[in-house]
């Protein structure tokens, strides 16, 4: 009866399995689009590169300005949540502190996010005609740029790491997904504690994070899609 018991509330999960394997699969789409974007357009280093490269091709100057990243986040969401249903009886608690700094990390990471609201601008700056009125869209557009790579940032990318090393603790502790999975996103989670605002490092280390990334969400994909 007990097993019987188990076996019906786990089946309460299968739509979320399902939903967070494919939330995966998309991650996983997104991730090279997103690094050709960057090495075939890279993102200005000025204000008004970023105005001119709006003018030129709005899409790319969202997709430089991470908007692929905003929908990251938000997929990301549903993984960890199909995580800690598939989870939650190896360690309930450590898997909603896991979650909890997943979701915090989202939240924080949109309140960072700047990339309509400097399409905005670049819009305005073009329609602009006097020099008044451009120096005001040009400081406003820095204070955009600032925010869009500041503390919000910065805390969200290192929330989103913690989470992931709650999480992938817990992984470690059962057969669920392997330890495999659960040492590839261990080593993506450590890299990702250095956010790629630090410097060259911070690049660097971002970059080289998605590797083991890349094959942590093939692992859960691969799981979820069996436990949906």
């Amino acid at each position: 009866m007990d097993e019987s018991r188990i076996e019906t509330a786990d089946s309460r999960w299968k739509s979320l399995h399902r939903v967070g394997c494919w939330a995966a699969l998309t991650v996983l789409v997104f991730i090279p689009i997103q690094m050709i974007v960057f090495f075939v357009w890279p993102p200005p280093s000025t204000v008004v590169g970023w105005f001119t490269l709006f003018q030129g091709n709005a899409l790319v100057g969202l997709l430089d300005m991470d908007l692929l990243l905003i929908v990251d986040y938000a997929l990301l969401g549903l993984v960890f949540l199909a995580i800690y249903a598939a989870l939650k009886r190896a360690s309930e608690s450590l898997m909603a502190i896991g979650l909890t700094f997943q979701l915090v990390g989202m939240a924080t990471y949109f309140a960072s996010t700047a990339a309509f609201e400097m399409l905005s601008l670049s819009n305005q700056y073009a329609a602009a005609t006097t020099d008044a009125e451009r120096s005001t869209l040009l400081a406003a557009g820095q204070a955009m740029l600032a925010i869009w790579q500041g503390t919000a940032f910065d805390v969200s990318y290192i929330l989103s790491a913690v989470a992931m090393l709650i999480v992938l603790a817990v992984m470690l502790r059962t057969s669920t997904f392997g330890k495999a999975a659960a040492y590839a996103g261990l080593l993506s989670g450590a890299v990702m504690l250095v956010p790629p605002t630090a410097g060259t490092v911070g690049v660097v280390l971002s970059l080289v994070s998605l590797v083991p990334l890349v094959a942590w969400l093939i692992l859960v994909a691969r799981r979820l899609f069996q436990l949906r």
